[in-house]
């Protein structure tokens, strides 16, 4: 086609794509921010009547309960206020039938419902939305009413930004200056919105297009961070090998105290505390954090559960596999690290050692399995309470752990042709390319079969359905590794609890304080009629078999328990390369270690 012809062709056609686009989306919102400094968005939902409403004689307009990434029904609902309605710009009722459903009556012949309705919006996390005289933050979940009849429907906003705010980042498609338009329900969702001032900075990884919207003041090379933000996006890609995306967007909050991440499908909001870019173990951990919501582009937003996408967002959706979706993606983030050199692979390896030992000695590592733990997130992982810790464990570490046992179990299968990469390549092309759906837990366990050329049966039954602690020892050495606790052979007097400002936090399943009866909450009045000056001072002159005489004070009243000082239970597992490793230990070694 002759260029000129081309490109007045182009010309001609895309004012009609994008208003097609505009014109074709049946609900659509608009957004206002009036007076950030009051923490209010006002919000109005227009939506054209449905032939089903006007057959049902009622439209339903809901909020989500929960979002996805989050597994916690948070009740978003609880922030709207001052909600309206009007049909063909005459005021209707709109009345709402429960925690987060508003019904509008509609007639034959009625065309279109605006609702409106003002959002409290003042908790800054990853999960929630927040709006202040600096920046507005979105959480779509938090924010917008839907409509269930357009769940498969395009879903457009306009922001009209407060006047001092002059940027919007989001990774919805933009059709015209601060209008954005999502193809369905699961994308308007999964697309975060930045508003106010803050940085753009723009790379490309393998000529995809990212950008970084950086809120907040930080001391920052910027040249370098992009490099390394970069290098790290491009090791993530080369463990599947397709990107999914055709552009992603990083939102970065730079907080006082900030940690967390939420996944989305072409982004990811971080919260990270603004003075770790000044100190080595800091920016690892901001590179880390990053990584991790960068990986789940595969593993979960693509790569998932089939319970999680479509989503139902007022109820729970369950699945036994939150220890691969969340566990197994914090194991990739510390291998990508690893993988580009900005994690020594000495540090790697003493990181995977103390993750080994902070989930072994988790009580409740042999009270719940991984499969139970990815289950019960819902009402578990994000409600601890005093005794979390002896009857549950977290599906992100032992998910973790989990990661680096079956890549080396694989390996070792394969005698070092295949490694756990090659399970995610399986489950991409299966079922995200091919499918088009998540898996099942059947087929889950079958690509790990699939791939290490011998059944995962027992493996998964042992460690993931199971809380059978995995053969260490036998599984490093096959690397040249030798497993050893620090702790054997050391006498370490050890009570089972913890205490901050002289009252019990934390009592540990099985340690003397647990059998005799301390309770947290106790606050320690005497030990052996002295004073309580904290844990180390109280155990740096005793020994296993010693008696102390407690005196706590518990509801208003005195209570006496006498608690043996017992050898301590814990173990500080460690790694070290064995001094002559076989060629054949050499080999699983670089499939393990190198970049492939």
């Amino acid at each position: 086609m002759n260029k000129l012809f081309l490109r007045h062709f182009i010309c001609l056609i895309f004012p009609l794509f994008f208003s097609f686009l505009i014109a074709a989306a049946p609900i659509r919102h608009s957004l206002r921010m009036d007076a950030p400094h009051t923490h209010y968005f006002d919000v109005t939902t227009e939506v054209d009547i449905p032939a089903s409403a006007q057959k049902m004689k009622y439209l339903d307009f809901k909020m989500a309960a929960w979002t996805p990434g989050s597994y916690l029904i948070r009740e978003f609902a609880k922030n709207i206020e001052r909600v309206q309605a009007s049909i063909d710009g005459q005021k209707s009722t709109i009345t709402k039938i429960n925690k987060n459903t508003w019904r509008v009556p509609v007639s034959t012949g009625q065309t279109k419902i605006s609702v409106y309705y003002s959002v409290y919006a003042f908790e800054l996390s990853v999960r929630t939305s927040f709006l202040d005289d600096s920046h507005g933050y979105i959480n779509p979940a938090s924010v917008f009413l839907y409509v269930p009849e357009y769940a498969q429907s395009a879903q457009e906003l306009t922001v009209i930004p407060f006047k001092e705010f002059k940027k919007v980042s989001t990774a919805m498609k933009e059709v015209k200056k601060f209008t954005f338009q999502a193809k369905n329900l699961d994308e308007w969702i999964d697309s975060p919105i930045e508003i106010g001032n803050h940085k753009v900075w723009e790379f490309k990884v393998n000529q995809v297009p990212h950008q970084i919207a950086f809120y907040g003041p930080a001391k920052v090379d910027s040249a370098v961070f992009l490099a390394d933000v970069k290098k790290m996006c491009e090791e993530a890609q080369r463990v599947v090998g397709d990107h999914p995306c055709d552009h992603y967007l990083f939102i970065i909050h730079n907080l006082y105290r900030g940690g967390g991440g939420l996944e989305h499908l072409y982004s990811t909001t971080c919260q990270v505390s603004r003075a770790n870019y000044e100190n080595p173990n800091g920016y690892r951990g901001i590179l880390n954090l990053l990584a991790h919501e960068y990986f789940h582009l595969w593993n979960v937003k693509r790569i998932r559960p089939k319970a999680l996408g479509p989503f139902d967002y007022e109820n729970e959706n369950y699945t036994h596999n939150l220890w691969l979706s969340e566990g197994i993606t914090s194991y990739y983030a510390d291998v990508i690290l690893q993988r580009t050199g900005q994690s020594s692979t000495p540090d790697y390896i003493k990181s995977l050692a103390d993750e080994i030992s902070m989930v072994e000695n988790t009580p409740g590592n042999q009270i719940e399995s991984a499969a139970s733990a990815s289950w019960d997130a819902w009402i578990k992982y994000y409600r601890p309470n005093e005794n979390s810790r002896n009857s549950t464990v977290s599906y992100y570490d032992k998910g973790s752990l989990l990661g680096g046992v079956l890549n080396l179990w694989i390996i070792r299968q394969t005698q070092g042709q295949k490694c756990l990469d090659d399970v995610f390549k399986l489950l991409y092309t299966t079922y995200y390319q091919k499918l088009g759906r998540g898996f099942t837990d059947a087929e889950l366990e079958n690509a790990f079969s699939q791939v290490a050329g011998v059944s995962a049966k027992s493996m998964f039954e042992n460690h993931i359905y199971g809380t059978q602690t995995p053969a260490y020892a036998d599984l490093f050495q096959g690397f040249g590794y030798e497993w050893a606790d620090a702790n054997v052979g050391k006498v370490i007097p050890y009570l089972g609890f913890t205490a901050m400002a002289g009252r019990i936090t934390s009592v540990s399943r099985g340690g003397s304080a647990y059998q005799a009866g301390l309770n947290v909450g106790d606050e320690i009045l005497k030990v052996n009629q002295a004073n309580f000056e904290g844990m180390e001072k109280l155990l740096s002159d005793k020994k296993t078999g010693d008696l102390l005489n407690f005196v706590v004070r518990r509801d208003g009243i005195e209570r006496f328990f006498v608690v043996p000082v017992i050898q301590s239970p814990l173990h500080a597992y460690t790694l070290t390369e064995s001094k002559n490793i076989t060629d054949a230990q050499k080999k699983l070694r670089g499939k393990w270690l190198g970049n492939r």
